[in-house]
């Protein structure tokens, strides 16, 4: 058994990047306070210029002026000051609809239901057996009053990367907002994301190497004017007003180091994570009885499968009896991290409309170019102890 065993959960949060560990470590000195709203003095002044330079990394790495970057504490808070922030502004005032997915994060599906509870109609797509929406039934349901469409980059379940750009292009010169949770795609998949039809974007920072607790909200003008937002929050004005409270400066230089790095190395992420996924698919297919795909892996970044393991009798293993039987060996999630202090099964993968059974046997393994091998003849001889 490995010291250590492999982390496969990079979907919930990647190990912090060499160049994010020390950029912070800076600004975690005791000798160097660091409060950039500070303005009185040479500390605030450092602090306030690292946290621009942190600004103008993100930008660059989504193709945005630092403008459009307004800084928050990761892609939940983001998406809910997109979608509660749209939501309150005069834009909303006769136009009630939005249209989304039945796989979206709960991130942007709770602030959906609040929305909902408030008199909004929001219809949700869902998804075919791809994992992908079909982007046609996503613009047929937009409408005269339809104020956004909310549709996520990569779902975090599955991996599946969604229409983004097909949705852009049909959306056109429609009144109508575009917001992406882009918190697993961001510096994965850049170019759906520098669609110019793309209004308001989401991304956290642990989710490419960068550390927790902070992430931003990208909001892009068209027609030289950015999205109506409205506050959700009071009290300091700081982030133009959008986003109040002390600006961290040590997450913040993480962040921008960790978006440089990766968007700088995405050719490089995705030849790694492929190779890594060729040995993936080949120690799944290895297992005793092998296993069912619950997405399409070729509609996937490559990064992540989720799968269901075979029990020989037609059926699949429990997840949590796999992950309990490889705990040692690898470190691997059966759904959503935020979610994962319940018990309920995926509500992505019931939107597959697969059988429960199926449902509760999925894993979803996830890695990144950094991920070391595994021994695929200890992992297949630990489940077929279950069987």
């Amino acid at each position: 058994m490995p010291e250590h065993p492999v982390y496969l959960d990079c979907n919930a949060t990647t190990p912090l990047l060499p160049a994010a560990r020390d950029a912070m470590l800076e600004w975690l000195d005791p000798a160097r306070p660091a409060n950039p709203g500070s303005r009185t003095h040479g500390y605030g002044a450092a602090a306030a210029k690292a946290v621009q330079r942190a600004r103008e990394q993100v930008a660059a790495a989504a193709g945005l002026p630092a403008s459009g970057v307004i800084f928050t504490s990761g892609a939940t808070e983001a998406n809910n000051l997109a979608l509660l922030g749209l939501a309150a502004s005069d834009a909303a005032v006769k136009r009630k609809h939005i249209v989304s997915t039945g796989i979206e994060h709960h991130a942007v599906l709770e602030p959906l239901e609040s929305l909902a509870a408030r008199g909004f109609d929001v219809t949700f797509v869902q998804p075919e057996a791809s994992g992908r929406v079909d982007p046609s039934r996503i613009l047929d349901e937009v409408r005269d009053d339809t104020l956004l469409v909310s549709v996520m980059h990569v779902n975090n379940e599955t991996g599946v990367i969604q229409p983004i750009e097909a949705i852009a292009d049909g959306l056109g010169d429609r009144p109508v907002f575009l917001h992406v949770d882009a918190a697993q795609g961001f510096c994965k998949d850049p170019e759906p994301l520098r669609h110019d039809r793309v209004d308001l974007i989401a991304v956290s920072g642990h989710k490419l190497g960068g550390p927790m607790g902070i992430g931003a909200l990208l909001m892009k003008k068209r027609r030289f004017r950015p999205p109506p937002l409205v506050a959700v929050q009071l009290g300091g004005g700081q982030e133009r007003g959008l986003r109040p409270g002390t600006l961290p400066t040590a997450l913040l230089v993480g962040f921008g180091a960790a978006a440089e790095a990766a968007a700088s190395g995405t050719q490089e992420w995705r030849v790694a994570c492929e190779r890594y996924r060729r040995g993936i698919l080949e120690g799944l297919a290895a297992l005793p009885h092998g296993v069912d795909f619950n997405t399409d892996p070729d509609t996937a970044l490559p990064n992540c499968v989720n799968v269901s393991i075979r029990d020989g009798a037609d059926g699949w293993l429990d997840g949590e009896a796999v992950l309990l039987a490889w705990k040692g060996l690898l470190a691997a999630s059966n759904g959503s991290a935020c979610t994962s202090a319940g018990t309920e099964p995926s509500h992505v993968l019931r939107a597959h409309d697969l059988s429960e059974a199926r449902v509760r046997g999925a894993v979803r393994l996830s890695w990144c170019e950094r991920t070391p091998a595994l021994n695929w003849q200890a992992v297949g001889q630990a489940a077929a102890r279950l069987i």
